[in-house]
């Protein structure tokens, strides 16, 4: 069973589901030519993919071009259904740095296909995460700078006042789908700069005031 830590409480809990949101940010959406999204475009990976911090990160045979998507990972403390936007932070106990991995050869194909493409975001080793921090050390989630560099040099900046959906709102979309319950992930979207990652890169993400993460890829 894969469990996560908050680190300044020393807290564990087994994870459950891993809840994404894509096309959250309107500059990744224009770098890939995608549409803006109406509606929240949601999908999950298994509790399987995820890598601790110092990992190392297996590409799949099957693809030829994986991307690296920094995003602001939340960690949800309590049980809760149809959750109200003015209540959603106080259904966590945790924000992370996460790497939503994505095998971008597969994900083009599934689409061309009319299928469904978690077979290109839910790999071993596709969700990369960091150890949480208490919500208490963050009094505004919905600014926070992300940086990721890749091999020293800088891939990916924003800041999650770029969302198009903040925190609260995500929260609550995604309770009207799915029950949330302590240990489940939320991945709330990745800034511009998405790219392909190499045998032998080294990744490091950064997220003010939560925390690093540092992975590699074999």
């Amino acid at each position: 069973m894969h469990k996560v830590q908050i680190s300044d409480t020393k807290e564990t809990y087994p994870v459950g589901k891993i809840v994404c949101l894509g096309r959250n940010y309107l500059d990744h959406i224009r770098e890939l030519g995608n549409k803006i999204p109406g509606k929240p475009v949601i999908f999950c990976k298994p509790s399987s993919s995820l890598l601790s911090d110092g990992g190392t990160i297996i590409i799949p045979e099957y693809s030829n071009d994986c991307h690296h998507e920094l995003e602001l990972a939340l960690l949800v403390g309590k049980t809760g259904k149809h959750i109200p936007e003015k209540d959603a932070i106080s259904y966590l106990c945790g924000y992370g740095v996460a790497l939503d991995l994505t095998l971008r050869d597969i994900q083009s194909e599934q689409k061309n296909l009319g299928l469904p493409w978690e077979i290109a975001k839910g790999f071993d080793t596709s969700c990369p995460i960091s150890n949480f921090t208490s919500v208490d050390n963050i009094s505004d989630p919905n600014n926070l700078q992300l940086t990721l560099k890749v091999n020293g040099t800088i891939r990916q900046q924003g800041n999650t006042n770029q969302m198009m959906r903040s925190i609260e709102t995500i929260i609550a979309e995604f309770s009207k789908i799915y029950t949330l319950e302590p240990g489940d992930i939320i991945l709330t979207g990745t800034p511009a700069g998405v790219g392909r990652i190499e045998s032998g890169d080294c990744l490091e993400g950064y997220i003010e005031k939560v925390g690093t993460l540092k992975v590699s890829v074999a």
